[in-house]
């Protein structure tokens, strides 16, 4: 995906196309445990960020709570405010200020109760700080 703009959209397909098999599983396993917490969920798939985004609207860091980036050899499940999140599972990874994600490398991976709940804490906390901001009126 050499040279895309990073604002390029698509779809989910063309996020996967290419990968491992084993990879594109996964990537739509993650996907249909997102689906299953949040049926609702808005789906941008950004190929110039590599990474599809599910949350309450389409705007990445202002309506995400979580994304599917694949790699190499897992795919990331990532989280826009994963350094808030409860992690008894101790799953969570990465150090910067808000983002955090889980390495999934397995099918087995994706189905842990411990993944999903992030992903349904995740949702909770995007509502909660998307009620709390002020309306602003044009």
């Amino acid at each position: 995906m050499a040279d895309l703009p990073k604002a390029a959209k698509g779809t989910f397909d063309e996020l996967i196309a290419g990968l491992d098999p084993g990879l594109a599983a996964i990537a739509r396993r993650l996907r249909a445990v997102i689906r299953a917490v949040d049926a609702s969920t808005v789906e941008t798939v950004r190929l110039g960020d590599h990474a599809a985004t599910y949350g309450i609207g389409p705007r990445k860091m202002t309506d995400g709570y979580a994304y599917i980036m694949p790699m190499r050899a897992y795919i990331n499940l990532g989280f826009y405010q994963g350094a808030s999140l409860a992690d008894p599972g101790r799953l969570l990874e990465g150090t910067g200020k808000g983002l955090r994600h889980v390495k999934i490398r397995s099918l087995a991976d994706a189905d842990r109760p411990a993944v999903r709940a992030l992903v349904t804490a995740a949702l909770a906390r995007r509502r909660s700080t998307s009620r709390s901001k002020p309306s602003v009126r044009s």
